[in-house]
């Protein structure tokens, strides 16, 4: 590192910054295998035209998740090319959007990735692409694959690209709101915001949800209360079944089972010579004998229990005699009463004890389904104040986004102006767009649609950030918004790329303090040709070329020292041996300090 640029010079945070630290290639048309370092603050990348600058930029594009353009990019002789980056993120801010990005869109990767951190204050995080020479392309994040779609997205969070190509963040109107919000401070506002769209949708899609199964929720009400009235009507009893069962056998065979105990009646107690009558006729002649023989006292007293028994039977069979119903009107109810109980059982899938179960559940359900209907219009009440808070805290957020219009064309104006654009016109339309009742209109970030505006030249229209002409130009613009905005959104590395196409040296040093001065909020990579830009960079690499047993290589390298001013000294007068142009190229590098 040059002299005067020790990192404690440069402020303590700028080299903790959440940053690209290695980019490794292997490859990619005419670079055979690079592997970069980059620092903190501002890294500049010099080399005469046609050296391969701007394919180190394509190399980050492709890591960004651009469709290469043909099989071009891949080096003659080999089957594929792969871009690797590794980027370093502090505890705060930037490694926590990674991480909810990760927990929302991959969450294994996420649930690794948080699982590897330990606690620590840095993360690393590794982004690379695959091209292979049939056209197709494969990402990964931390070693698993990932689709393109999702390797750009989780780029955007880390670096962003100004140049020639059209795919800078800054050009997206979501981000250009988030970008005001940072300028004015609006945290705060738009995080109440938050709170009262988040409330407001949860209601709005419990809502909409019920108001959807409404009718599948009456049909199912129309249908529990059909079968709880049911088996209400029926009104089961455990254990009914089987008193049934033994009644109506009774019934059916009343005529047999009466005439069956008429004739063990009779043998007992009601005919000629019943038992009974035998056993009293032994009796009384075991009792006039007992009194010439004791020891007929046992027999006699177990024929006197035997007669006990035989009478309480034939009282037992008299009895049951005469509960013996040959009733068939009573037959046919309880024939009816058990084909209902069968029929329910066959319909419920279950026996007595589930029915009586079943009309237990069924009865609560209903009650739950007409509970949810009344509910429905608490719902409705609570989900329109809810509604009404939101726009509340949309109209205060659009009122607070509006009063930062001004300030911030102002600072870029003066900033324009430094950067040799004076005459441009920078200006931000703001629109809050129509909310309905159903909270249609209202985004994440509140109702307010914002797009930046610039008329480059004087007598041009006003035209959204967007359309303007890719370039050295736009990338001018970025590098003014990002001063202005200079700590809003820091965590991303910046590059940007023809920055200073199509001016001379006179704004050079202009152009190099802003990025100089970007770099204390962000690593800033930039591809440049002024000398004073290069000067005042914390970090100097060469990017040249290189004829080796008849192959083209790019080779990329940090410059320090002498090789540094050499390089700057060619850059100034195309000639590193002349001693202006060395006296030239010290004190521009005296000056950064």
């Amino acid at each position: 590192m040059p002299a005067g640029l020790q990192p404690e010079a440069l402020g303590a945070n700028l080299w903790a910054r959440n940053m690209l630290v290695e980019l490794a290639i292997r490859d990619l048309a005419l670079i055979e295998g690079l592997e970069l370092s980059f620092g903190g603050g501002l890294n500049a990348i010099t080399g005469e035209t046609g050296a391969g600058k701007s394919l180190l930029v394509g190399a980050l594009e492709l890591l960004i998740g651009e469709r290469p353009r043909g099989t071009a990019w891949i080096r003659e002789g080999a089957t594929r090319a792969r871009i690797e980056g590794r980027f370093l993120l502090q505890a705060g801010a930037g490694a926590d959007r990674v991480q909810a990005f990760l927990d929302r869109e991959l969450p294994e990767l996420g649930e690794d990735w948080k699982a590897e951190s330990g606690g620590q204050t840095e993360r690393e995080l590794i982004l690379g692409r695959v091209l292979e020479k049939s056209g197709r392309t494969r990402a990964h994040v931390n070693q698993g694959a990932v689709t393109q779609k999702a390797l750009r997205a989780l780029a955007e969070l880390l670096f962003e690209i100004h140049g020639q190509n059209d795919h800078q963040l800054l050009l997206e109107p979501s981000h250009q709101l988030e970008l005001l919000d940072a300028f004015g401070k609006l945290g705060p506002k738009v995080q109440r915001y938050r709170l009262r769209h988040g409330e407001f949708a949860e209601l709005a899609e419990r809502l909409s949800r019920l108001e959807r199964e409404r009718q599948a929720r009456r049909d199912r009400l129309d249908l529990v209360r059909y079968q709880a009235n049911e088996l209400a009507e029926a009104d089961l009893q455990p254990g009914e079944r089987a008193r049934l069962v033994a009644d109506r056998d009774l019934l059916r065979h009343g005529e047999s089972l009466r005439k069956d105990l008429g004739v063990w009646l009779d043998a007992l107690c009601d005919g000629d010579d019943t038992a009974l009558d035998r056993l009293r006729t032994l009796e009384r002649g075991m009792e006039a004998w007992k009194r010439r023989l004791p020891a007929l006292g046992g027999p006699l007293e177990e024929l006197v229990t035997a007669k006990l028994h035989l009478e309480e039977a034939s009282a037992r069979l008299a009895s049951l005699a005469d509960g013996v119903d040959a009733d068939p009107a009573r037959l046919e109810r309880i024939e009816d009463r058990l084909a209902t109980l069968e029929r329910l059982e066959r319909k419920y899938n279950a026996d007595e004890a589930g029915l009586v179960r079943l009309r237990s559940e069924l009865e609560r359900e209903a009650a739950e389904i007409e509970e949810a209907e009344q509910g429905l219009g608490d719902l409705v009440a609570r989900r329109d104040a809810a509604l009404a808070a939101l726009e509340t805290a949309a109209r205060e957020l659009g009122a607070a986004r509006r009063a930062q219009v001004a300030p911030l064309a102002k600072a870029l104006h003066g900033i324009l102006g430094e950067l040799g654009l004076e005459k441009a016109r920078f200006d931000v339309a703001l629109e809050a767009r129509p909310a309905g009742p159903d909270g249609a209109g209202f985004g994440e970030r509140g109702s307010d649609r914002v797009e930046f505006l610039l008329a480059a030249n004087p007598g041009e229209p006003m035209q959204p950030l967007r359309q303007v002409a890719s370039g050295g130009e736009a990338a001018r613009v970025m590098l003014a918004l990002r001063t202005a905005l200079a700590g809003c959104g820091s965590g991303r590395t910046l590059v940007f790329d023809e920055v200073d196409a199509g001016i001379g040296g006179r704004l050079g040093p202009a152009i190099g303090k802003h990025l100089r001065s970007l770099g204390e909020h962000h690593q800033v990579l930039c591809v440049t040709h002024l000398p004073a830009i290069a000067a005042l960079a914390h970090r100097h690499l060469k990017v040249s070329k290189q004829v080796t047993k008849g192959r083209t290589r790019t080779e990329i390298r940090e410059l320090e020292g002498d090789a540094r001013e050499r390089e700057i000294a060619d850059m100034i007068a195309g000639g590193a041996d002349q001693a202006t142009a060395r006296a030239e190229a010290r004190r521009l590098l005296e000056s950064a300090t």
